[in-house]
């Protein structure tokens, strides 16, 4: 109903209208271009044009290739965006192509590799580093995207010359997962990505000055779910440790502490309260921090919140 109404509209419209050119009101509408052309003197009114008619269906392979109106969305987490293709993409497909062929086949290939340019290579060693770096870190498809973004912006200003790729990658990502509230610590990134972790927060705050980059702290809460996961506790002790948090941010205590260090302690006593006990050694070993830092955290919070008693009771019944 709202695509009738919609083009009914556009057909009023079209009526109402004028060619600048020659003052003629027939237009013709071209689909295939999306062009909209005055038919008495072939002015191009509007380009560009967006087609809000219904998809056909498609029930066959045949079916999809003339009915199709469009292809495979663009992507910045490929080096041509998904638009452009490659000739002689493996050595298999080499096999494909009659015997007498393959010789024009190879040479096509050798020189399409040769024609393409340095940017496009970077950024096809890049992409795909960063392909890797997002699997092993189980990071979403948002966040792949902006670091592939970031990345090209990076590219286009000369920011890559003189510098690692990969410490590039692993910076932009430690940057965007801290901005979509998914949040990875520096040694999670560097594990990942095998970079020095002093390289990455050079280049970090590199990158971060030249295109603008401006991420706020880590929030505690946000390392809380991934952790209590990792560590098979249930919502009820993940509740409890951002409910710790919270408290703990109202009353001034948790400004100016490490993130991960505030995070495990928070783990910690939500564990204890719910009745679900992980030893502090557990904690520490998975957000990569001593367990001397879980046991200062946990005491300042535990007895400015004031619910040492408490938690120490639990402790012990467990």
């Amino acid at each position: 109903m709202h695509l009738l109404l919609s083009d009914k509209m556009r057909k009023i419209k079209r009526k109402m209208q004028k060619c600048a050119e020659c003052g003629g009101s027939t237009f013709i509408e071209d689909p295939s271009r999306g062009e909209l052309i005055c038919a008495k003197c072939g002015l191009v009114l509007k380009e560009e044009i967006v087609d809000v008619t219904q998809e056909w269906r498609a029930f066959d392979s045949e079916q999809m290739a003339r009915r199709a109106r469009g292809g495979a969305p663009l992507s910045f987490t490929k080096h041509d965006k998904g638009l452009t293709t490659e000739i002689g993409k493996g050595l298999g497909e080499l096999y494909k192509v009659p015997p007498k062929k393959r010789a024009q086949y190879y040479r096509l290939a050798k020189w399409h590799r040769r024609f393409i340019r340095s940017k496009d290579r970077n950024l096809s060693f890049a992409l795909s580093e960063l392909q890797r770096i997002v699997s092993f870190l189980n990071l979403s498809k948002p966040i792949h995207e902006r670091v592939a973004r970031y990345y090209e912006e990076c590219v286009e200003k000369g920011l890559v010359r003189g510098r690692s790729i990969e410490a590039i990658i692993a910076a932009l990502t430690y940057a965007v997962s801290r901005e979509f509230g998914s949040p990875r610590t520096p040694e999670e990134i560097a594990e990942g990505s095998g970079v020095d972790k002093k390289e990455i927060s050079r280049t970090y705050r590199y990158i971060a000055r030249e295109i603008g980059i401006r991420i706020l702290p880590a929030n505690p809460e946000d390392f809380v779910p991934r952790f209590c996961s990792i560590l098979g506790l249930s919502d009820k002790a993940a509740t409890k440790a951002i409910k710790v948090l919270r408290e703990a941010r109202k009353k001034d205590i948790i400004s100016g502490k490490g993130p991960t260090g505030i995070a495990a302690a928070a783990i910690y006593i939500g564990s204890v309260l719910a009745g679900e006990k992980r030893t502090q050694r557990e904690i520490a070993d998975l957000c990569n921090i001593t367990e001397v830092t879980i046991r200062c955290r946990y005491r300042e919070l535990a007895e400015k919140l004031g619910i040492e008693e408490e938690v120490e009771k639990k402790a012990i019944e467990e």
